[in-house]
């Protein structure tokens, strides 16, 4: 694995962990060479053209272009989505999805479902795919798409669903918001991966650690 240019390695000292966060919204683990990517909602564009809105698909081409990158990089063996692999109803989206993952036949491509993952079940079993239909422990690391509601002692849930962002603000009036990667109370929310996603603003508390993606680069802001 090359070093990421503008990660940042997070350690969990207590479990013996480290995460390195990634600038293109994903967390690589070395321990498993696993890849971990949430919220790629692809097939949204082609949901909005359905409805008469033009959206360009570029925007999924460029999402997947970013996840070949991370595998010429990062040489996973695993990629886990945390959900909302594909937003909603079937479309011609999903053939160049799995067209895409046949490019990689050495790496495992696992989805953990999470509430936008409602295709017909014979796209979810055609062999392309490895499928977790409820949480998937791997050792101390509990992979779900929407944060758990408990989470024991000894372990760390990495998941989905929230598009966590933060709000910065600088002099005068001026602020911006980021995407970011949000470690609270043993959960460890990642950013939405798609470029088609609005962010949900969190508050940053003292017990709190926030990640934000900012010039193809993570930072620690607290």
């Amino acid at each position: 694995m090359q070093v990421q240019s503008g990660g940042f390695e997070l350690i969990i000292k207590e479990l013996d962990y480290s995460l390195m966060l990634l600038p293109q919204k994903a967390i690589y683990i070395h321990k498993y060479r696993a890849l971990l990517i949430a919220d790629p909602h692809f097939g949204k564009a082609a949901h909005f053209r359905k409805a008469g809105i033009p959206i360009s698909e570029h925007l999924h081409d460029d999402d997947l272009q970013k996840i070949s990158q991370l595998i010429i990089q990062c040489e996973p063996n695993e990629i886990y989505f945390l959900g909302d692999l594909f937003h909603s109803d079937l479309n011609e989206s999903w053939w160049g999805l799995e067209a895409f993952i046949d490019l990689f036949p050495k790496v495992n491509f696992h989805l953990v479902k999470g509430n936008h993952d409602i295709l017909p079940k014979a796209c979810y079993t055609s062999g392309k795919w490895i499928i977790h239909e409820e949480t998937l422990e791997i050792e101390n690391l509990l992979l779900s798409h929407e944060p758990l509601l408990e989470v024991p002692k000894s372990k760390i849930n990495l998941c989905g669903h929230i598009h966590p962002g933060i709000s910065l603000r600088g002099k005068g009036r001026q602020k911006v918001t980021l995407p970011c990667f949000f470690y609270c109370q043993q959960r460890i929310l990642l950013p939405a991966f798609g470029r088609f996603t609005g962010l949900d603003v969190l508050s940053c508390t003292k017990s709190d650690q926030a990640f934000v993606i900012a010039d193809d680069m993570v930072i620690q802001i607290n």
